[in-house]
């Protein structure tokens, strides 16, 4: 790994996470209690060996960029181990943002030429896996390759997500298809690549487009030594809600599937203007949690099942969370009821709310194609007044005012906005 310089794409938007995106870019997401959904990539890299980390940020990227800080929570720190945040190079043109990820990585050349590496791995920082990249890195030396791609099957229904190879015995990719409606395998890019340096420059001066997907891999495919790596073990692109919900609910106790600490994940503690030291968490006399996680922090009187609840959280008593993600600081009041809810962080949730109620067969109104699946989401810092009734795929945008409710009933489909 030593001649190998990483390039970890984290500016995009992320609209199918919806109003969780809305204040901070999709890879600085909270995720799992005490995460953001970049540590497990910036994780991965780091107990790979990777000496020099560039991230490349662009959408909203101030909390991501709080987040990362020098590096030293990765132990990117000192002479011979570096990471650099990488904005757009933004002048006076449109042209100027990153138009897409093989456009990100062309406006930062000169942060690998300067670093000489034989190999370029480059990331992306909105998936949730765990990964040594060292025998990529190996497979991709020993097979000659001008590119490596990480691939794993997925299930035929859901290849239209993703870009799919078809590849012969030796592991070579023969043909591709990008998001293929009628496709010919399900063989699934992970979005991890490896380049061979000089290929890199070359395939970036020719390409046709901005993304790395649709524009460089079927040129390189057609032209030069393109490699499948094999990957079997956990790993879930979390770019909509519901795929966001249920990675999640992997790490509960009942499905066990990922596991931060064996994996080594790190996260930032001293990130700034968050509390890392915090002190236990306390149960009331009426507490009753089941097959549900709980962080520092919290004050749990009530009733959690198969939750996941970030530090500072507090359940009064009469409370019941069923099936829900709460992030930081959280206040579910006493009486109050959530099943399937996405809770941004800071919210307070009155007394005898009801909050995911009622048949889950009507999507957003607003926002059909991202919320339909029954999940409803409280964006970050709102304010549910006391006894309000909130139906299933609801949304409560950010900075929702108990005074902006005009009604204590919101229908299914709903959502729910500061009055101008």
């Amino acid at each position: 790994m030593r001649r190998t310089v990483g390039m970890l794409l984290a500016g995009g938007v992320g609209s199918r996470l919806g109003v969780l995106a809305m204040v901070r870019a999709k890879p600085a997401v909270p995720f799992g209690g005490v995460y953001r959904i970049i540590d497990f990539t910036l994780s991965n890299a780091a107990n790979s060996g990777l000496s020099n980390l560039g991230i490349l940020t662009q959408y909203k990227p101030l909390s991501l960029m709080k987040h990362v800080g020098t590096g030293a929570a990765w132990d990117w720190i000192g002479r011979t181990r570096r990471v650099e945040i990488l904005p757009p190079r933004t002048g006076e043109k449109d042209s100027d943002w990153y138009r897409g990820t093989a456009d990100a990585v062309a406006q930062n050349l000169d942060f690998i030429r300067d670093l000489n590496p034989e190999r370029v791995l480059i990331l992306s920082g909105d998936h949730i896996y765990w990964m040594d990249y060292g025998p990529m890195v190996d497979f991709h030396r020993q097979k000659g390759a001008d590119l490596t791609i990480a691939m794993m099957r997925v299930p035929w229904e859901d290849t239209r997500h993703f870009g799919v190879a078809v590849i012969d015995a030796d592991q070579r990719i023969r043909e591709w298809q990008e998001k293929p409606t009628e496709p010919k395998s399900n063989l699934a890019s992970m979005g991890v690549y490896v380049f061979d340096t000089g290929y890199l420059f070359r395939a970036l001066a020719e390409r046709s487009g901005h993304d790395f997907g649709k524009h460089v891999v079927p040129k390189a495919v057609a032209e030069a030594r393109v490699y499948a790596f094999p990957f079997e073990g956990y790993w879930r692109d979390v770019g909509t809600l519901r795929a966001y919900f249920e990675a999640n609910r992997d790490l509960l106790p009942s499905r066990n599937l990922i596991r931060p600490q064996q994996w080594g994940v790190r996260t930032n503690w001293e990130e700034p203007g968050r509390k890392g030291d915090r002190p236990p968490s306390r149960y009331g006399p009426d507490a009753s949690i089941s097959d549900s996680l709980v962080s520092p922090g919290c004050r749990v009187s009530g009733e959690v099942v198969g939750s996941i609840l970030s530090p500072g959280v507090v359940v009064e008593e009469g409370a019941s969370v069923h099936n829900s993600i709460l992030m930081h600081e959280v206040r579910v009041s006493r009486g109050a009821t959530l099943d399937h809810v996405i809770v941004d962080k800071q919210v307070t949730i009155g007394p005898n709310c009801v909050i995911g109620t009622g048949p889950s067969d009507q999507p957003n109104r607003r926002y059909p194609d991202h919320v339909y699946t029954g999940l409803t989401i409280l964006g970050k810092g709102c304010q549910i007044p006391e006894g309000t009734v909130i139906g299933r795929n609801c949304i409560v945008l950010p900075w929702v005012e108990a005074s902006d409710f005009q009604t204590s009933v919101i229908p299914c489909g709903e959502t729910v906005e500061r009055n101008a």
